[in-house]
């Protein structure tokens, strides 16, 4: 077995300690990579029979068409079930205020959607495909992260996860985000998505947009911009290292076009994947603070 066999292995051993656990799970999908390479990864695990728990995508409204009709195709392809929340409903039913101004996101408001969403589903455990190399908040996470009754993470409720044994053990009303993918890098990540052939939206790839300079940041051209008479557009040679919201996920220059070129291009990269993320650059806690308060 080579380093990859063994992440394969220890992500399939977790995904069923999920379904072996816990009653009502959910595996929460971004239609990024880490979170196809998760239901690659349950497709090893549970077929030739269904998913112990269904897909669910928290929609802002502001994703990216190409990752929305990948999503669809990828439902459609493996017959499984996809359950939706809308940041939408949330604003319309007054849960949420919308942000204002140029720098105004949708990406905060999703705390909200995402946790009414197990509530309303009773979900105990959702896995996800947080990564620990990704952010030094995340990196403070267990495997299986215990949330509060109010979906909240206090990083002093760790549990200790000796010998690779995961306590599942929650009251009622709390939950578990699940992190199978934590041990792996983005590197592994890219790895493994050329050695399975595993499809990804085209964004990942290399392409021409229309994209603005804001922020010191590449952002792809769109309405939910709030783009005024400073705001200049080009049209670039782009790709995106991460998946989220329109209006806070960065583009990066590039003329990767290839898995193999990609690789080498993260190689040489000496900015984490999610320093193209403006809803990081907040403060150095953001993403803390944000977890803190139920964020995936």
């Amino acid at each position: 077995m080579d380093y990859l066999d063994h992440l394969e292995a220890e992500a399939i051993y977790i995904l069923r300690e999920v379904a072996g656990q816990f009653e009502k799970p959910a595996l929460l999908f971004s239609g990024g990579k880490d979170s196809i390479t998760l239901v690659h990864l349950a497709k090893k695990a549970f077929r030739p029979g269904k998913f112990p728990f269904p897909l669910v995508h928290i929609d802002t409204g502001h994703n990216f068409p190409e990752t929305i009709a990948f999503r669809d195709g990828l439902i459609e392809e493996i017959g499984e079930k996809l359950i939706v929340g809308y940041v939408q409903d949330s604003i319309d039913q007054g849960k949420v205020v919308e942000q204002k101004g140029k720098n105004a996101s949708r990406n905060a408001l999703q705390t909200v959607t995402l946790l009414e969403t197990i509530s309303k589903h009773g979900f105990d455990a959702c896995i996800g495909g947080a990564r620990r190399d990704e952010e030094k908040a995340r990196a403070k996470e267990r495997i299986f992260s215990v949330r509060d009754e109010f979906g909240q993470w206090d990083p002093k409720r760790q549990r200790p996860e000796l010998w690779s044994i995961f306590n599942g053990r929650i009251n009622k009303g709390e939950n578990v985000r699940v992190f199978p993918i934590s041990n792996w890098t983005e590197l592994d990540v890219w790895n493994y998505i050329k050695r399975e052939q595993i499809a990804l939206p085209s964004i990942y790839f290399s392409h021409e947009r229309e994209v603005i300079t804001r922020n010191g940041q590449l952002m792809a051209a769109a309405p939910f911009l709030n783009m005024d008479e400073e705001d200049v557009v080009e049209t670039k040679s782009v790709r995106f290292r991460t998946v989220g919201d329109m209006t806070c996920t960065a583009a990066v220059d590039s003329t990767a076009t290839a898995l193999d070129d990609i690789i080498a291009e993260i190689k040489a990269s000496t900015v984490s994947e999610r320093g193209a993320r403006m809803d990081d650059k907040v403060s150095e806690a953001a993403m803390e603070e944000r977890k803190k308060q139920g964020y995936f």
